[in-house]
């Protein structure tokens, strides 16, 4: 399969970044044979990926940056860079490639001091690749500084160096970056071929395909994890029953207190398999011997490890309840969609049960209220504020409805 491939429901946008593909091979065929550049090329030096949750972002960057670096031998005789079997494309769609880095928020923001490495990096020629490729997978979380080093990056940057950025919508990046930048804005992916790609790339049974894709409204990754993750689909389910369960106030605080636990224990169990990985290899780079004490003057770069790792944390525990989030909040939907007569592409056809029940003993008016009170929790733990008090007033404002 070809990294195409991967750019689920965006046909228009994979034809303009398989042109510049086309181009950028050009390009770099004709520097490394001395003649002089093609006199027109759909390729640029900085491209800004925007979509709503779920539409592929990320996934399309990497597709366009394993492309750039494809050392095929069909692209001699026509063949559209990006054949996914390479040697380029296999570790730029892995992430080991050399000459592909990629940066993503840690925490709540893109610190300057992570992005300073990355922008040195960026005015370098490539190692061993055919491009020097900086992806950024959470350009709306650059904060000022970080932004500002971005910006001067992409202003000048050297003759082969690609800047890949993804935020939400082109109003979260800077209007100076923006201006910079060839704008590709992705579409959520339809719900057919999020279930044909669960199909075809991971070998799910296509009723569960369908199931997964159907509940997530064509959110690629959470369809995917929803269904191969038994565990996914348990945490769904208990999200699900929640509006039932909100009749009394000790019951609202306490399924507040569940739904937070819960996001607690995903964070947990990643930082398990993560943290104590990342420490033993840092270790082992720093010359410590197995069991034993660090070299002098290293305690520092283990300090600012273990600050990454906390931060990781936190954002990890805060995505974790924002999928939560987002399930009620398609919960509420096929409930308005109820109490104005449809019941066309209902998300949650699993429980139906518990949607009928709440269509009939509310209005759409209290259903309205209960869906911005769900989006005012996500805008207060955006704000940092503390889960628990967040998802309670949550939870209180759904009761009262």
């Amino acid at each position: 399969m070809t990294v195409w491939d991967d750019l689920v429901g965006q046909e228009k946008v994979g034809a303009v970044l398989e042109g510049a593909a086309r181009d950028a091979d050009a390009l770099v065929t004709a520097a490394s044979a001395s003649e002089p550049p093609p006199e027109s090329s759909r390729m640029t030096h900085a491209w800004l990926f925007t979509g709503p949750p779920g539409a592929g972002r990320n996934q399309a960057a990497r597709a366009f940056a394993a492309a750039l670096q494809c050392v095929s031998p069909d692209r001699a005789l026509g063949g559209v860079p990006g054949c996914g079997f390479c040697d380029g494309c296999h570790t730029a769609l892995l992430g080991t490639h050399a000459d592909v880095t990629s940066v993503a928020a840690v925490g709540a923001e893109i610190l300057v001091r992570d992005m300073r490495d990355t922008v040195r990096k960026s005015f370098t020629a490539p190692a061993n690749g055919r491009w020097q490729i900086i992806l950024v997978e959470d350009a709306e979380r650059l904060n000022e500084k970080s932004a500002n080093a971005v910006l001067k990056a992409v202003e000048e940057p050297a003759p082969r160096t690609v800047w890949l950025l993804c935020a939400p919508s082109i109003e979260d990046v800077l209007p100076t970056i923006r201006s910079r930048c060839r704008h590709l804005n992705l579409r959520t992916p339809p719900v057919d071929a999020v279930a044909d790609m669960l199909v075809r790339r991971d070998g799910i049974e296509p009723e569960v395909a369908a199931a997964a894709a159907r509940a997530t409204q064509g959110h690629v990754d959470r369809a995917r994890r929803l269904a191969t993750d038994p565990a996914a689909r348990e945490r769904r389910a208990a999200v699900l029953k929640l509006p039932l369960r909100l009749s009394e106030v000790g019951a609202c605080l306490k399924a507040a207190q569940e739904l937070v636990d819960a996001a607690a224990e995903d964070a947990k169990q990643l930082a398990e398999e993560m943290d104590g990985k990342e420490s033993e290899e840092l270790k082992a780079a720093l010359g410590a011997v197995q069991g034993g004490r660090l070299p002098r003057g290293t305690a520092g770069v283990m300090k600012d490890l273990e600050d990454m790792q906390k931060r990781r944390r936190t954002r990890t525990q805060r995505d974790s309840l924002d999928v939560a989030l987002g399930d009620l909040t398609g919960f509420y939907r096929d409930v308005l969609a109820l109490q104005l007569g449809s019941r066309i592409a209902l998300a949650n056809t699993d429980a139906e049960d518990a949607l009928d029940r709440i269509a009939r003993s509310s209005s759409p008016e209290s259903t309205l209220r209960r869906i911005e009170a769900i989006a005012a929790c996500r805008e207060a733990l955006d704000r940092n504020v503390a889960p628990l008090l967040a998802v309670e007033a949550m939870t209180m404002a759904l009761r009262a409805g």
